[in-house]
């Protein structure tokens, strides 16, 4: 496999505001929707035009979170971004890593009177789940992806080799966790099952650990990765390298590094599938510089599944 960068731009709201700290993305309507880790809004994209969606209420009368204003314990770290459909309609789930008890919100955006809205809800129990599934210590639990395949979410935990704990994964029925997000079933009741380990190597004597994943037409899935020299699953730390590894269940067939642009290595946190073809793989990622004064990197990827 090979990965090539075709474009690069920068990502900011209509009225000059950057794009904060990307962390997901996926379809909405005639454009995109990215996910912003440290803010209660997300950023729709549309030819043309990047407006804000309130997707959280604000937390303590704030509606972004930086660790120098000493509210980055308050951020709701929303880092999953994941086609869904509310009765029928189509919709974007989003989710909190779950590194923290205030990262555990589910949140539905769709469309009413032809603009997005947004509902959350505690997910607090089936993280709970998760975590016992998992097998893993509550503190390490740092759920930074999520792919779809028809009816299911396969959900994945970003390891951190520092720390002793690989990249895994659970399946999670969709419509279970759109019921919960919506108050018609309890968050508790949502079945978590097939967890699996995917083991992507290292760079420099850092560990590639998941960020994003997106499912292939064929079932295979490419996950993005990131070699974050960072001692747990709060704190940032400086990034070596970014890959894509193309998985099929839990063998890792291929891993190719994503090419830095200008010098810099690019954090990808969220990937989405545009289309295949010609044995190709043509993705949209989004960057997250862990600097809150940056705007957010939009790449156009190409993965070339040899």
């Amino acid at each position: 496999m090979r990965v090539l960068v075709d474009e690069v731009r920068t990502l900011r709201f209509d009225d000059g505001t950057p794009v904060r700290a990307a962390s997901g993305i996926a379809p909405l309507g005639d454009g995109w929707l990215v996910v912003q880790d440290d803010a209660t809004s997300a950023a729709w994209r549309r030819a043309g035009s990047v407006t804000p969606v309130r997707v959280l209420p604000p937390v303590e009368g704030h509606d972004v979170f930086a660790e120098a204003a000493g509210t980055k314990h308050l951020k709701p770290d929303l880092e999953v971004a994941c086609p869904a459909e509310v009765d029928g309609e189509p919709a974007v789930l989003l989710l909190g890593s779950g590194s923290s008890p205030r990262r555990t919100r589910g949140v539905l955006v769709r469309f009413e009177d032809g603009r997005p809205v947004a509902r959350a809800t505690e997910l607090g129990p089936l993280y709970e789940r998760v975590v016992a599934v998992l097998g893993l210590p509550r503190d390490q639990l740092n759920l930074e992806g999520g792919s779809r395949s028809g009816g299911t979410v396969r959900w994945y935990q970003r390891g951190n080799l520092a720390a002793g704990v690989s990249s895994a994964s659970v399946e999670v029925p969709l419509a279970d966790l759109v019921a919960a997000v919506l108050g018609r079933t309890a968050p508790a009741s949502v079945p978590v099952a097939r967890p699996r380990r995917y083991g992507l190597g290292e760079v420099d004597g850092v560990g590639l650990a998941v960020t994003d994943a997106v499912a292939l037409p064929d079932g295979r899935e490419l996950l993005s990765a990131a070699a974050e020299d960072t001692p747990n699953a709060v704190d940032d730390g400086p990034v070596v390298a970014t890959a894509l590894a193309l998985v099929d269940g839990e063998d890792v067939l291929a891993v190719a590094r994503i090419p830095e642009v200008g010098g810099r290595v690019h954090k990808v946190e969220g990937l989405a599938l545009r289309d295949v073809r010609g044995g190709e793989a043509h993705l949209l990622a989004v960057v997250d510089a862990d600097d809150p004064g940056a705007p957010s990197v939009e790449l156009e990827l190409r993965a070339v599944l040899d």
